[in-house]
């Protein structure tokens, strides 16, 4: 029997998730107090083929444990199985050391975590290295919101060109180029910490062309803003178009995003997004992209045509 439950980070995809897939999601008591957290189940799952959906925005480390406790008390309570769908996985851009650094590698510790808990599988979307998916010693489904971002762009005027806003996106934008059938140009950027970044030159010819940047997330904005800028020195046509999957907005990156001028923002709901004031923000949903995922492992289908082909 499937079951569907969600932690506290995004009720409104869960409740979307469930009215693709027409069930009703299991109740869930979540109680916090100075010391702890309860999470009290109040439905049975004895046999369940259960799915928990809990995206892991900041505050991640919150998140991620009420993921944890969700799955315990249901592995508790007699689920048969139980697959975690996690739209977006906190910790992914710290997939690696920097050099000699003295740093943890957050993907994977928080791999070691799932993986260690009473969670059999993972649904994720766009980690922010596909090598993550090796950090797990779980099964991991490896989804993308290409697809959803690219039709949300089919109307794209055939004076533009794709733009990464720094050399990791240059996959992703090639993608979009050739989907698209459009040139595309990467911008070189340099991060000096985790909100000072800037850009030093362009590869690809932009002159005369409408910007479309592509990323895999936002944070604080400024990569976008640098880009930006450095298209418009270039010889680019105002104003640009920015697509990415995960919003992970710091809180001032709505703001500087709506002083940017532009013409469309494309997100998806990976996370729940706080109001932007730009009049052709697109909100892109995933839910039915998740719910067809969870239908197709209820069901022991493939799900290579939703994975990351990156």
């Amino acid at each position: 029997m499937l079951r569907l439950l969600g932690g506290g980070s995004h009720p409104a995809l869960l409740q979307s998730v469930a009215n693709s897939l027409g069930v009703t999601p299991v109740q869930v008591e979540l109680a916090h107090y100075p010391d702890a957290e309860v999470v009290r189940l109040q439905e049975s799952v004895r046999d369940a083929d259960l799915f928990i959906l809990q995206s892991t925005p900041p505050p991640s480390e919150r998140h991620l444990f009420e993921l944890l406790l969700l799955a315990d008390a249901a592995h508790r309570a007699g689920a048969a199985r139980i697959t975690a769908a996690v739209p977006y996985l906190g910790y992914s851009r710290q997939d690696r050391r920097a050099g000699a650094e003295r740093t943890a590698v957050g993907a994977h510790v928080v791999a070691n975590m799932l993986a260690a808990s009473a969670i059999q599988q993972v649904v994720t979307f766009d980690l922010h290295q596909p090598a993550i998916e090796g950090f797990f010693g779980i099964p991991v489904e490896h989804m993308e919101a290409f697809p959803l971002l690219l039709h949300a762009m089919d109307d794209m005027p055939p004076d533009s060109v794709i733009v990464a806003p720094d050399l990791g996106a240059a996959k992703l934008a090639d993608r979009f180029a050739t989907a698209l059938a459009l040139p595309m140009a990467a911008v070189h950027k340099t991060r000096s910490s985790g909100v000072d970044v800037s850009a030093t030159r362009i590869t690809g010819d932009v002159r005369g062309l409408r910007p479309i940047i592509v990323d895999d997330m936002i944070s604080t904005g400024r990569t976008i803003q640098v880009a930006i800028g450095v298209l418009a020195g270039a010889g680019c046509v105002a104003p640009a178009v920015v697509a990415a999957t995960h919003a992970i907005f710091s809180p001032d990156a709505p703001a500087l995003l709506s002083s940017l001028g532009l013409e469309r923002l494309v997100l998806t709901d990976s996370v729940p997004i706080d109001e932007v004031d730009i009049a052709e923000f697109r909100p892109v949903t995933l839910a039915f992209q998740i719910a067809d995922a969870i239908r197709r492992l209820h069901e022991g289908k493939s799900l290579r045509h939703l994975r990351s082909h990156r």
